[in-house]
């Protein structure tokens, strides 16, 4: 289910749009291996083996928030990085915030 999500675009979201309710997060969630749901926002933690490894993942993480034109907050450790997204624009999830997700897993993977 993460390929389908992984395949799809981020909507340009400018507000104005209500935030997902709990089940259609609940739903999505599932479809995104580690992540968890929080305070509004979807997080997840990957671990690396150096620092170089975990800078590669944090720029390829920008150019993926580039061409989606949505972008989370990332936090960099030495031989870690924490991933969260929310649409702020809304004040809540989106759709993009999952796609986006899984387009980083999928990255992960490779």
């Amino acid at each position: 289910m993460t390929e389908d999500l992984a395949r799809k675009k981020c909507k340009p979201c400018e507000g104005g749009v209500a935030p997902l309710k709990p089940q259609e997060i609940d739903h999505l969630l599932k479809q995104i291996d580690g992540w968890e749901y929080a305070n509004g926002v979807i997080a997840k933690t990957y671990s690396f083996k150096n620092y170089y490894q975990t800078m590669a993942f944090v720029n390829a993480i920008a150019w993926i928030s580039h061409r989606e034109d949505h972008h989370p907050d990332v936090s960099v450790g030495y031989n870690k990085c924490r991933v969260e997204y929310s649409t702020h624009a809304i004040g809540g999830l989106s759709e993009n915030d999952f796609i986006c997700a899984a387009k980083i897993d999928a990255l992960f993977s490779l």
